[in-house]
This record gives C-alpha cells, structure tokens and sequence, in this order.
C-alpha cells in the first residue's frame, strides 16, 4: 500500500512540475515585444523608464515571442536595450501571461497571473497614435504590486498580432 502512496505522489509531483508556467518567483514583469513591431518598438523608452523607477522591487524582462536569437541581438543593438530578454518560441510564456499582440505586459507574484493589459494609451488603435500618453497602465500597475494596492482595472492592448508557437 505505501509503494502505491508514493507512485501516486510522485506522478502527481510530475504532473505538477509539466503543468507549471514557466514563471519565476518574486514579483515579475513581462513585457512582450517584437523586433519588428512600430508599436512595440515605440513603447520601449517607456518600458525602461518603469523598470529603472521600480529597480530592485520586481524583475522585468523583455519578451521575444516570434524573433530569433539574432534578431534579438540586433533589436538590442539598434534600440540600446538593456533589459534581460528571453525568447519563447514555443508561446508558453504568452500561454502564461495571456498576451495576444506586442506590446503587451503581464504581471506575475510568484507564478501567479495577476494583470497583463497595454504599457500606456499612446495607441488608441493602431492607426491613432497621441502625442504622448495619457494612462501610464504598466506604471500603476507595478505601483500596486510593489506596494501591496489591489491592481487597477487592465486595459486591452494595441499592437501587433503574435504569430504561431514553434514548437
């Protein structure tokens, strides 16, 4: 019987482990981006400015849903990024964070979802650009998760369409 209860523990265990995101602990921030997304591209600075002002209070890293190691390495170069970046071809990040378009952000609090919406309302629509935002959403946002605050209402984000998971 106890050979039984440890076969059962340990496939639940494995179970566990597939079934996770692939989020880390803390408080993260993701941030989905495309090399070769106008808008995307365009919110950057913004992206930098948040994640200098909450440095050391949650992580952000950029992420590459559909570009290559080296049209990363060039996106970097060309737009002096200096944030962390990983590439998730196979979209279990965007799976996690429920993202749709870049850019896009999600917050995680050890592993869990608990926001993803628009950086900021530059972009009424992909056709419409303000001359400077009005809503800084990704800002308030990790305001109130560094700060202990419930999260304010997310926003749909305007971009550019994620192309297919490579698996």
């Amino acid at each position: 019987m106890r050979a039984r209860h440890v076969g059962l523990l340990l496939a639940a265990t494995i179970a566990a482990a597939c079934t996770r995101t692939p989020v880390g602990r803390g408080k993260a921030v993701y941030v989905f981006v495309s090399s070769t997304c106008p808008i995307s591209n365009r919110a950057l600075p913004e992206v930098a400015r948040v994640a200098a002002r909450f440095a050391g209070r949650a992580t952000f890293t950029l992420v590459y849903p559909d570009d290559s190691d080296a049209e990363v390495a060039a996106h970097a170069r060309a737009y002096g990024v200096t944030l962390p970046s990983t590439r998730d071809p196979a979209h279990k990040l965007v799976a996690a964070a429920h993202v749709e378009v870049t850019p896009e952000a999600a917050l995680f609090r050890d592993g869990a979802l608990l926001w993803h919406g628009r950086i900021d309302d530059r972009y009424s629509d992909v056709a419409h650009e303000r001359p400077a935002p009005t809503m800084h959403d990704l800002e308030d946002a990790v305001a109130a998760l560094v700060d202990g605050r419930p999260l304010p209402p997310a926003h749909a984000a305007v971009g550019c369409a994620l192309g297919s998971p490579r698996l």
